[in-house]
C-alpha cells in the first residue's frame, strides 16, 4: 500500500503521507493529516492497517484546547486577489470562501497558468506547476517532529519500523537492551516527506534492519532516497510481527558482526 500512495497516479503527484503506530494514534495521526492538509491546501494520505483497527488500548479523549487550532489559508479580501498566488513559505494557494464577489475563479483538472489560475497549454507554465506542486509537499518538512530514537543514537544495528508493528519491535529492542545488546530503533510516522533527521539517524548505525508486513516497500524507498544498504525483514502471513521473531533476527544480524 505504501508504494501505491507514494507512486500510483499519472504523472509527477508527489502526496504527503502518514502512518500511526497504535491505536490511539489512529485519532492523533488523523488530527494531524488535517492539520497538513489544511496549512498546504493538499491531499493527505493516512495509512492505518488491520492491526491498529482491530487493536485496544486505553485513551483519553483530549480537550478542543489540547488539540489547537487548525487554520487553512483564506483570503479575505478581494483586493489583489489571485486563485493561484501562493503563501510564501508554504506554497499553499489560499483560499476564497464560496460566494465571495470579486474572487470567482476556474475550477478543474486541466493545468492551469501560475497566479491567475487560468486553464494553460504553455509547456514552461506546466513544467513549473510541477515544481512548484513537488515543492510544496517537501516544505511540510518544516513542521515535521525530529525521529525519535529509541536507545542510544549510534551503534551496531538500528531497528526501522511503520505501522502496525510498533509494539512488536520496541518490545523486542527493549528486552535486548536489556541483556547489554547495542541496538535501537526508530517507528517512522511521516512517510513523505521524511522527517529532517532521518538521514543522519540511518547513518549513525553500522547496519540497519527495516521490519515490515510486506516485501520491503518502505526499505526500496529509503535505498532510493538516501542510497544506504539496508537489511529487510519481511512478514506477509496475514499476522503481525511476534517479538520473538524480531529478536532472533537481530540476534541473527548482531551474531554475523562479531
Amino acid at each position: 500500500d505504501l508504494l501505491q500512495v507514494l507512486y500510483g497516479r499519472n504523472g509527477e503527484c508527489p502526496v504527503p503521507v502518514v502512518a500511526p503506530a497504535t491505536p490511539s494514534e489512529c485519532f492523533t495521526m488523523a488530527i494531524e493529516a488535517v492539520r497538513i492538509a489544511t496549512r498546504y491546501t493538499v491531499p493527505v494520505f493516512f495509512l492505518s492497517d488491520g492491526y491498529l483497527a482491530n487493536g485496544a488500548e486505553p485513551w483519553r479523549i483530549p480537550s478542543r484546547e489540547e488539540l489547537g487550532e487548525i487554520q487553512m489559508p483564506i483570503c479575505k479580501d478581494p483586493e489583489g486577489y489571485a486563485p493561484y498566488k501562493r503563501n510564501p513559505e508554504t506554497l499553499a494557494r489560499y483560499m476564497a470562501l464560496p460566494g465571495t464577489p470579486g474572487m470567482e475563479h476556474r475550477l478543474g483538472g486541466l493545468e492551469k497558468e501560475d497566479i491567475t489560475g487560468n486553464v494553460s497549454y504553455d509547456p514552461l507554465n506546466h513544467e513549473k506547476m510541477v515544481h512548484l506542486r513537488a515543492e510544496k509537499v517537501e516544505r511540510i518538512q518544516q513542521d515535521i517532529p525530529p525521529v525519535e530514537v529509541f536507545g542510544q543514537p549510534e551503534g551496531d544495528l538500528l531497528v526501522v519500523g511503520w505501522g502496525g508493528t510498533y509494539g512488536a519491535i520496541t518490545s523486542a529492542v527493549e528486552q535486548l537492551q536489556k541483556e547489554g545488546h547495542s541496538v535501537s530503533s526508530i517507528h517512522l510516522r511521516y512517510l513523505n516527506p521524511f522527517p529532517k533527521n532521518l538521514e543522519e539517524v540511518l547513518k549513525s548505525f553500522k547496519k540497519v534492519l527495516v521490519c515490515e508486513l510486506n516485501l520491503g516497500q518502505l526499505r526500496f524507498v529509503l535505498q532510493g532516497k538516501f542510497l544506504i544498504p539496508l537489511l529487510g525483514y519481511s512478514k506477509v502471513q496475514g499476522k503481525p510481527f511476534k517479538v520473538a521473531e524480531i529478536k532472533q533476527k537481530i540476534l541473527e544480524i548482531l551474531n554475523s558482526q562479531s
